[in-house]
């Protein structure tokens, strides 16, 4: 099975074959799909899932917002279209991931972010 990070790579390079329609809506139902069925094999989150958990408050810091919905209708709020929506997705959580692996130190020097997350 792919890790989340690499679904979610080959989710923007092809929706199509994925979630249809690239929309944003879609691509949120596909990855409560995942989780469902994770959850119903009993497997446990991987490291990329536990950290995806941490997408949600990173955007609400980020838009400077409290509310409780979710990841999709954020972004969503701040875009012109469902489309739009889903291009928007990826710069986010690009930058999410990025911003994460930034803070992380490897024998006391950066990490190198592009071979890490391979984005």
């Amino acid at each position: 099975m792919l890790d989340l990070y690499d679904l979610l790579r080959q989710i923007e390079q092809k929706p199509g074959m994925y979630i249809g329609t690239p929309s944003i809506r879609n691509l949120y139902m596909f990855l409560n799909g995942y989780q469902f069925a994770r959850r119903q094999m009993k497997l446990p989150l991987s490291t990329q899932e536990q950290e995806f958990r941490a997408f949600q408050p990173w955007l609400q810091k980020t838009f400077d917002t409290k509310t409780s919905v979710s990841w999709c209708e954020l972004i969503l709020a701040q875009s012109s279209d469902e489309i739009d929506a889903f291009t928007n997705f990826f710069t986010f959580w690009q930058t999410f991931v990025y911003e994460r692996q930034a803070s992380k130190t490897t024998n006391g020097h950066m990490t190198n972010v592009l071979e890490t997350t391979q984005l």
